[in-house]
């Protein structure tokens, strides 16, 4: 699987900001994004959930101050998968997937 590292342009426009604004404008989609962060050259697991322009760590504290970044480490995202909500316990709810950090900063592919 190809990483996603964020480049000095990506961090600029503060790539899971922006995609809590698309998630806040259709508010029937899950985003389920995969990566790492990088702690003292370790990785460590990161997941995040976008939900009606809201993110939520499963794996490490965020920031909830609109004026912060998101994460405060250097992350790395790996994958993206958005989901028609509610969630239900099965794989019909997978819209699609991709690991292009970018692809799903256009509106369209959110439908």
């Amino acid at each position: 699987m190809e990483e996603t590292l964020l480049s000095p342009k990506m961090v600029d426009i503060d790539l899971l900001n922006n995609l809590e604004k698309i998630s806040s404008l259709i508010p029937n989609r899950v985003l389920k994004v995969d990566g790492y962060i990088l702690k003292e050259n370790l990785k460590e697991q990161l997941e995040i959930i976008i939900f009606k322009g809201f993110s939520s760590s499963t794996t490490h504290p965020i920031e909830i101050d609109l004026e912060k970044k998101v994460i405060e480490f250097r992350y790395i995202l790996t994958n993206f998968k958005l989901f028609k909500a509610p969630l239900k316990g099965n794989k019909d709810n997978l819209i699609r997937e991709n690991q292009n950090a970018a692809f799903f900063l256009n509106q369209q592919n959110w439908i």
